[in-house]
């Protein structure tokens, strides 16, 4: 077969060379209106004149074989000879038409004929048996099939089906060939041989139901050889009574045997001159003695000799016709018969059909990978169509594709194959195609396996039968290396998760389990964290050989570098579902073990990565303690940003709404401000108050103090909010802090009830002075918690508002008589008033 590969390539290679020849010869060629040709393949006819391409039908595309004979050829005879030889070409090819058997050549599209050429279409051929032979006239150039060889078992099928051919054309048509030789015999592209070149038959003249008589044309040394039969095939009678019948086709098929089998490939007793012919008659008549036969017959088999000997007598009487040949012990052979059947199929029903399909496997063993690919594939692929029968030829061709390379089986058993992996019934279609897999693996392209092989995997999964899914489960593995990402993760998984919950078959839930464990070392982590593991506790069932299943994935998934389980995942996802699995009753001693020890590995694994995490924060704490003691102190250089200057020299002051109303706003205030400083410096400095005796100031004079007192401080409702605000909550403690200094003077004093009592008359707005006393007046940081020690500023005595006591008040008495006094009295200890009671005092 790697010879006929290697013919092939030879002659496509020089398809470029044939397409340029033939565009000049077949332009004005009806045929090339139907068929398109391509490679120039071999040649055949008398003188091998015929000039064979490949072709294709244009309307079907079916292959051909396209036949040329180009008159250029003619150009060196005269022009008699011309018009006999092109005359004799044209009978043959209408001889040929008209005639329909399996042995000889079919012929697709009748000849046409143009100005340069003589062409017709027929059935696809491989090459004349002249060619095989070595004969390479009108060949493509360099031809060389000196390393094709014929097996036995070809030449052996070939002579029969010739055998069977003249028994047609001699029984059925009346005809004579009269031209048996290596030329007139074509190989098509299946192995088989054909009868072609019927140049020069003959028809029965006789009438009816009378023995068949046929007119006989001499020999004429004048005449061109190519418008005659050949000379070196032509029966002795021929030359001698110079007549002939269908004995003289089976001295040429006897000759023609001798050729096929002798070394030198040439015939018994060769002519080299048309007077020889008397010699070699006196030649064969001693072939008869044994010291003859021995030495020309050698090459022959020893069943065929004898039917030799008796094909090339002398004697026309003692010749077997075709019919008698056929049945020689000779072609009693499983190889021929298996072929013969082969042949006749096409008239067997599919009872028939399916029990010889059966039996075939065994008898392929016995027939070379040539005739198994060329010659028994060409039959099995005609009834492919019938779903019913493709089981029963399914092994067959997986058994010719077991011999075949990647490059045979992509050429001539693939195509075949893709139509029935979309096969869903019958069922067994799939079955052999699972048991297969493998041989299907090995020389698929992973293109067609992505193609055609998954999604028959695929339905596989989602069939009804247990043995589909266990077989598909087992073969999915060996796809592992083929499979993408998405097909895994929308298509593969999915089905498999599917089915694994679903099934009530225990064997099913297994392989599933076995399948996706198989699997996890090709697919990413994630999807096995996100897919795999959450679907392990969602099986329905706890026998133990599925507990054995789950465990095995998360063996894996444990232990591979890949995947490698993280703690949190072990800790708070796997042991809380595999502890309580320790306890199943069904779970051998092994099996217990099995699980524990998981348990424990799993659990030694989260213990020491959770202790080495915890041991690496505690020392990166005392790492920050120790970094933190040992640094030193730097004093802030960054000034606080003043928030009223940020704005400034930018060049923004025009842009600012009313800007010269808002700078003289801004000079009255800071009068405002410096006004309210001097005024309050006075009671920054009079911080110890004397005991002094109360004068009753009269309500004329204190009428004129509250209202200087309402001017002066009248001044603060006028200035800038922002300035002089004081947050809420600020304020809020302040006065508590106030309250709190009061109480525990009034206590001390004794007279916390009659202060309870005063009706004190806001001046302004008490809020906002108090605002602006806790600014400017440096006692709202540092209040003294001592009062009886006197203030660090220069001591003040109280008595100057003596004067603005009222006249009401007395001196001896520690609370006012008839009238709230304004001012309580100093304690007998001698306690000083707080900053909180000066500010009441002032409100």
């Amino acid at each position: 077969m790697d010879v006929f590969n290697k013919y092939l390539s030879q002659v496509s290679s020089s398809v470029s060379q044939t397409v340029s020849q033939l565009s000049g010869v077949l332009p004005g060629n009806p045929v090339t209106r139907e068929y398109e040709s391509s490679a120039h393949i071999a040649s055949a006819g008398p003188g091998l004149l015929w000039k064979i391409y490949k072709g294709i039908k244009r309307s079907t595309k079916q292959d051909a074989s396209i036949f040329v004979f180009e008159k250029r050829q003619l150009d060196k005879w005269n022009k008699t000879d011309r018009e006999l030889i092109l005359e004799t070409l044209r009978y043959g090819v209408q001889q040929l038409t008209k005639i329909r058997h399996p042995q000889v050549l079919t012929v697709q599209h009748p000849m046409e004929e143009s100005r340069e050429s003589i062409a017709f279409a027929t059935e696809p051929v491989f090459a004349s048996l002249a060619n095989v032979l070595g004969e390479t006239v009108n060949m493509p150039q360099p031809a060389n099939m000196s390393d094709y060889k014929l097996y036995d078992i070809e030449i052996k099928y070939g002579l029969l089906q010739i055998s069977e051919g003249l028994a047609f054309l001699h029984n059925d048509v009346k005809l004579l060939h009269r031209n048996i030789c290596p030329e007139s015999i074509v190989i098509n592209s299946c192995g088989i041989w054909k009868i072609f070149g019927l140049d020069f038959c003959v028809h029965n003249i006789s009438p009816a139901n009378q023995p068949a008589k046929y007119p006989f044309y001499e020999y004429s040394p004048t005449v061109p050889y190519i418008s005659q039969p050949k000379l070196n095939y032509l029966a002795p009678e021929c030359f001698q009574s110079l007549n002939h019948s269908t004995a003289s086709d089976m001295f040429s098929f006897g000759m023609l045997i001798y050729t096929v089998y002798s070394i030198e490939k040439q015939c018994l007793f060769p002519l080299r001159d048309f007077n020889e012919h008397k010699s070699r008659v006196q030649q064969l008549k001693n072939l008869s003695t044994s010291l003859t036969r021995n030495t020309k017959l050698l090459n022959i088999p020893e069943g065929l000799k004898e039917s030799v000997m008796l094909l090339l007598n002398v004697t026309p009487e003692i010749r077997p016709d075709a019919h008698q040949f056929v049945k020689i012990p000779y072609f009693d052979d499983v190889g021929i018969k298996t072929l013969t059947h082969l042949d006749s199929l096409l008239q067997w029903d599919n009872l028939q059909k399916s029990q010889f399909y059966k039996g075939l496997p065994e008898a392929l063993s016995k027939l070379p990978h040539r005739v198994q690919l060329q010659r028994v594939l060409a039959c099995l692929v005609r009834d492919l169509g019938q779903p019913s029968m493709v089981p029963f030829i399914l092994p067959s061709i997986f058994d010719i594709a077991r011999d075949c390379t990647k490059e045979e089986y992509v050429i001539y058993i693939l195509p075949q194959l893709k139509p029935l992996m979309k096969l869903i019934e019958p069922i067994q279609v799939l079955l052999i195609m699972l048991q297969r897999m493998e041989l299907l693996l090995n020389l698929t392209p992973a293109e067609d396996i992505q193609q055609h092989v998954l999604p028959m995997l695929y339905r596989g999964l989602d069939a009804d039968s247990p043995q589909i899914h266990e077989l598909c489960l087992s073969v999915l593995p060996t796809f592992a290396g083929l499979l993408d990402h998405a097909n895994v993760k929308n298509s593969l998984l999915p089905r498999i998760k599917k089915l694994c919950l679903s099934t009530s078959t225990l064997s099913v839930r297994v392989n599933c389990l076995l399948c996706v464990g198989k699997l996890l070392e090709h697919l990413d982590k994630w999807l096995v964290l996100d897919e795999v593991l959450p679907f392990l506790p969602q099986i329905p069932s706890r026998e133990p050989a599925v507990l054995m299943g789950i465990l095995g994935i998360y063996k894996i998934a444990l232990n591979h570098k890949k995947l490698g389980i993280s703690k949190e995942i072990i800790a708070t996802r796997i042991l809380p579902f595999l502890i309580p699995l320790c306890i199943e009753n069904g779970l051998t001693l092994p099996q217990f073990g099995a699980i524990t020890a998981l348990i424990k590995d799993m659990f030694q694994l989260v213990e020491t990565e959770h202790r080495t995490k915890l041991e690496q924060l505690n020392s990166v704490k005392d790492e920050q303690k120790m970094l933190t003691s040992a640094m030193p102190s730097i004093p802030s250089t960054i000034k606080p940003a003043n928030l009223a200057d940020a704005f400034s020299g930018l060049g923004l002051e025009d842009f600012s709404a009313g800007s010269s109303n808002a700078t003289a706003f801004s000079l009255e205030q800071k009068q405002s401000l410096a006004r309210q400083q001097e005024a309050m410096k006075v009671f920054q400095h009079q911080t110890r108050i004397e005991p002094k005796k109360v004068v009753n100031i009269p309500k004329a004079q204190t009428k004129d103090l509250t209202g200087s007192l309402s001017q002066d401080y009248s001044l603060l409702e006028r200035t800038d909010e922002n300035q002089l605000k004081i947050s809420t909550n600020n304020n809020n403690i302040n006065q508590r802090q106030d309250r709190a200094s009061v109480n525990s003077f009034t206590t001390d004093a004794g007279f916390g009830q009659n202060l309870n009592q005063l009706n004190y008359r806001p001046l302004g707005q008490s809020s906002t002075f108090h605002s602006m006393n806790q600014n400017i007046n440096p006692w709202s940081s540092r209040q003294p918690q001592n009062f009886n020690k006197p203030s660090n500023n220069t001591a003040q005595s109280w008595s100057a508002l003596d004067n603005l006591l009222p006249p009401d008040f007395n001196s001896s008495q520690k609370g006012f008589t008839g009238q709230a006094p304004l001012l309580p009295q100093n304690s007998a200890n001698g306690n000083q008033l707080s900053q909180s009671d000066l500010l009441d005092f002032l409100n």
